[in-house]
């Protein structure tokens, strides 16, 4: 069952963790996905009694992350209010007044990281992913920063990685149209504190767009996973994922 595949970790792993910050970006407007959900950001996509951020959050959890930083945005206070009653895990709020795009929310978070390594996600998408095991690719390679992928078949919404036989990635090319089978960014990142050093000086701008391309060569190093990565970014994605999560198919 997938949803169990999702959250089935080892947990003679999860010290690794557990004073580890995990980053999950939640502040995007999710237009695209408006038609189905409109009264709520879209990382709280009702699943069942559950929301996918709720799904999101437990998998980490289960994985040994205690800390997390929620990079929030559009209809920030639902998001607020959903967790306001969890205990078993710590909660800050990197809050945005306007959207900043993926590096902008990260930097505006950065006040707020207290491990020097730490985990960075998309917060609409999601895939089976052993943390451990990236960690200790992240930490071989000495990458300032280390992302997942996987391989898919439809790739023009996604970012197109090549890696070269050494895993480190040698181009990094944001939604590329038309373009067939290949790896693409799964939006899962191990990053270093020294990841700000490449930032440009400004407030608004984007990961994939303004940052990674700027790190191929640099320490940026690809780790490739054998699973198929579920987002929600669409009314036809959210319903394939409702089927894939609760359905366990």
């Amino acid at each position: 069952m997938l949803r169990k595949r999702i959250t089935n970790h080892n947990m003679d792993d999860a010290d690794l963790f557990s004073g580890m910050d995990a980053i999950i970006l939640c502040g995007g407007l999710g237009t695209r996905l408006r038609s189905a959900i409109s009264d709520r950001p879209k990382v709280l996509a009702p699943f069942g009694n559950e929301t996918f951020l709720d799904i999101l959050v437990g998998s980490l959890k289960n994985a040994g992350f205690r800390r997390f930083i929620l990079c929030t945005g559009y209809m920030k206070d639902q998001i607020a209010r959903h967790f306001a009653s969890r205990h078993d895990i710590s909660v800050v709020f990197s809050e945005e007044v306007e959207p900043l795009g993926t590096g902008g929310a990260l930097k505006n978070a950065k006040p707020h990281i207290n491990s020097s390594t730490f985990l960075v996600l998309n917060g609409d998408s999601i895939c089976n992913i052993r943390y451990p095991d990236f960690y200790r690719f992240h930490r071989e390679h000495g990458s300032v920063v280390s992302l997942a992928l996987v391989t898919k078949n439809d790739t023009g919404d996604y970012g197109n990685v090549t890696v070269d036989a050494s895993s480190r990635i040698s181009s990094f090319k944001e939604k590329v149209p038309g373009a067939s089978r290949s790896l693409v960014n799964a939006g899962i990142y191990f990053m270093e504190h020294d990841i700000f050093s490449f930032f440009p000086d400004k407030t608004r701008f984007s990961l994939e767009n303004d940052v990674f391309p700027r790190l191929v060569g640099e320490r940026c190093a690809g780790f490739i996973i054998d699973s198929e990565l579920i987002d929600i970014g669409t009314p036809d994605r959210y319903q394939m994922a409702l089927q894939k999560i609760q359905g366990g198919t």
